[in-house]
């Protein structure tokens, strides 16, 4: 099939007819599709049962610090850290556990530097303007912390080697308001590329106005690699500010939420000397500590970084060939008609599409009303609001292989539809 700009009015008026009918068909299925979030299947919250029963009521609850059942060891088992130090690549003395979520991690990382400062800094309540800045497209859940406390977020545009360096240096290095940048560094969220060796060697040697200055640096996929033989690159940012003499820059957060249970794994942040101790002034007056039994229920399930990365073999084996089947089914019936672009990340959890301009929104919601959910279109920008209306974001975790390729399938007839109306119209 030739480009649907190469088309005539009439040849575009007559697939529009037979997309349509196609369309129709689906709509009285009455299906119910769910590619909206980048939720594990159950398939891999099953690899993860065993883990249920490495403590039972018989266990040794006993660690370096004392009995995990009872109060204390603020920052976390050294266990714990040994574990969370080799999946996030920093060392354990520069890591504190959390709960079981580093959402929860990021917005407390947030809320602390807007309520007291950062490391003796003004708080940011106490000032005019807070920025930060936001690689786009990229996490809703990152730019909907950063929007509650009302900070102002501008967009970065994102290279295939991670964000556009000119532009992060031109703000951070010049505007004192720019308090921060959300990266997702590894398989970003949703385009699924990883930063290259330069762009974290410019990350390192920012030259901020502003002294509380941080990049959020959240690695939240440093493991998930479709292909495990063949893991990203991704230069390690800590010891790359320590080289730079910026070793206070960075705030590296990461979890097992989609390593174990999403609901129910263990968070970390790595970081320097300095912010940790700046970072225990709150905990201290928050917690006594985070769940040190869930902690030392994980160092048993893996027992080493090893071991985690075996696990995380299993997950690859399950999601490749949902990858696989979404690129294939995009690629045969999209490929060459101009209305289209998608990437076709080597991990992660999701596939980001680019529709003609001014289609994003309609797609979906053609897509909802045949029994297809996706994310919003928008959400992968700051405020909801994508400049273009054209990124959507694709998460083929969740749903089963099957399910998956007739959503895929119902995807791509929504796509031509809506590229066929909106070049009608034109």
């Amino acid at each position: 099939m030739k480009a649907f700009r190469e088309m005539s009015k009439e040849e575009l008026a007559s697939q529009k007819e037979q997309l349509a009918a196609v369309y129709k068909e689906y709509q009285g299925k009455n299906l119910k599709l769910n590619m909206a979030r980048g939720k594990p299947s159950p398939e891999q919250l099953d690899l993860t049962l065993p883990m249920l029963d490495v403590l039972n009521s018989k266990s040794d609850f006993m660690v370096e610090e004392g009995d995990v059942r009872n109060y204390g060891v603020l920052t976390g088992i050294h266990e714990a850290k040994v574990l969370m130090g080799d999946m996030m690549d920093a060392p354990a003395d520069n890591v504190i556990m959390y709960g079981s979520a580093s959402l929860t991690l990021m917005y407390d990382t947030v809320s602390r530097s807007y309520s007291h400062g950062v490391m003796g800094s003004t708080p940011w309540c106490k000032l005019d303007k807070v920025k930060f800045l936001c690689p786009v497209p990229g996490y809703d859940r990152h730019f909907a912390i950063t929007e509650y406390f009302g900070i102002e977020m501008i967009n970065i545009p994102m290279h295939d080697d991670g964000p556009d360096m000119d532009l992060v240096e031109k703000y951070v290095n010049n505007d004192e308001a720019v308090k921060g940048i959300w990266c997702v560094p590894q398989y970003s969220n949703p385009s699924g590329q990883s930063y290259s060796d330069e762009v974290v060697k410019r990350f390192a040697n920012l030259k901020p106005a502003a002294k509380d200055f941080r990049i959020y640096w959240d690695n939240a996929y440093c493991v998930h690699h479709l292909n495990p033989e063949k893991p990203a690159h991704l230069l390690e940012i800590l010891s790359e500010c320590e080289k730079a003499g910026n070793p206070d820059m960075v705030y590296k957060f990461g979890s097992t939420a989609k390593v174990t249970f999403p609901g129910a794994g263990i968070s970390a942040i790595a970081t320097s000397k300095a912010n940790i101790e700046d970072i225990k002034k709150q905990m201290n007056n928050q917690l006594i500590s985070h769940d040190k039994i869930n902690q030392l229920r994980h160092v048993r399930f893996f027992k080493d970084g090893a071991g985690l990365r075996a696990h995380m073999a299993k997950h690859a084996a399950i999601l490749r060939p949902r990858f696989e089947a979404v690129d294939e089914i995009l690629t045969r019936e999209l490929d060459g008609l101009g209305i289209g672009t998608w990437t076709k990340p080597a991990g992660g959890y999701f596939v980001s599409f680019d529709a003609m301009e001014g289609c994003a929104k309609a797609i979906v919601a053609r897509c909802k009303d045949a029994g297809v959910v996706m994310t919003g279109a928008g959400a992968t920008y700051p405020y909801g609001k994508d400049p273009k209306d054209s990124n959507i974001r694709i998460a083929p975790s969740f749903p089963s292989l099957e399910e998956l390729k007739l959503a895929a399938e119902i995807f791509c007839v929504c796509v031509k539809l809506v590229s066929a109306e909106k070049l009608l119209e034109a």
